[in-house]
């Protein structure tokens, strides 16, 4: 793995789209800093994450901000084994309404996916269902936050032996590395 650059940070490291849109707030110099910003750059970071182009919706950082915090609640809770509370992710899945149109196409009826109401609503969409899945079918005990104390990302464990601690070796694990060493070398 190459170490991210500014056009395509936050990574994408995480293994699970819902735990990439977790990781869409960072931990820079020792403050957080927001990457959605602004509908443009939550659209940028949406056509990164998904590999199809996304135009910029509006509200649509708003609402991915909002769905980013009710699934970071609902992963801690679960990972502090805690009872988790449904309700907000639940309405906020319910926002998410799309269904299937016919129209007409040259070699007979083709299918598109309409959406019902806001866009970006419809945009976020399987980010909403990968959360869902994420936190009914995944094995929590493979979920995990970066163990270098600078980071606050969050990684599906999908390593063969499942030791994973960092979120990307070209980060966090390196500079883990080269601070024991300076340790070690009482530098």
């Amino acid at each position: 793995m190459t170490t991210p650059t500014p056009t395509d940070w936050p990574p994408l490291i995480a293994g699970q789209p819902a735990l990439d849109l977790l990781n869409t707030l960072t931990l820079e110099d020792g403050a957080l800093v927001e990457h959605l910003g602004d509908d443009a750059a939550a659209a940028a970071w949406l056509s990164r994450l998904t590999g199809a182009a996304q135009a910029p919706q509006p509200q649509l950082a708003e609402r991915a901000r909002e769905l980013r915090e009710a699934i970071r609640t609902a992963v801690q809770a679960r990972k502090q084994e805690q009872p988790l509370e449904l309700a907000p992710l639940n309405a906020l899945l319910a926002r998410m309404h799309s269904h299937l149109v016919l129209e007409p196409g040259e070699g007979g009826p083709a299918l598109r996916r309409a959406a019902v109401g806001d866009p970006a609503w419809l945009a976020l969409a399987p980010l909403g269902e990968a959360a869902a899945q994420l936190l009914a079918e995944l094995d929590f005990g493979l979920v995990r936050q970066c163990e270098h104390s600078e980071c606050v990302l969050w990684f599906h464990d999908t390593t063969k032996s499942h030791r994973r601690r960092w979120c990307s070796m070209a980060l966090c694990g390196n500079r883990h590395k080269v601070s024991e060493f300076r340790k070690r070398r009482g530098g």
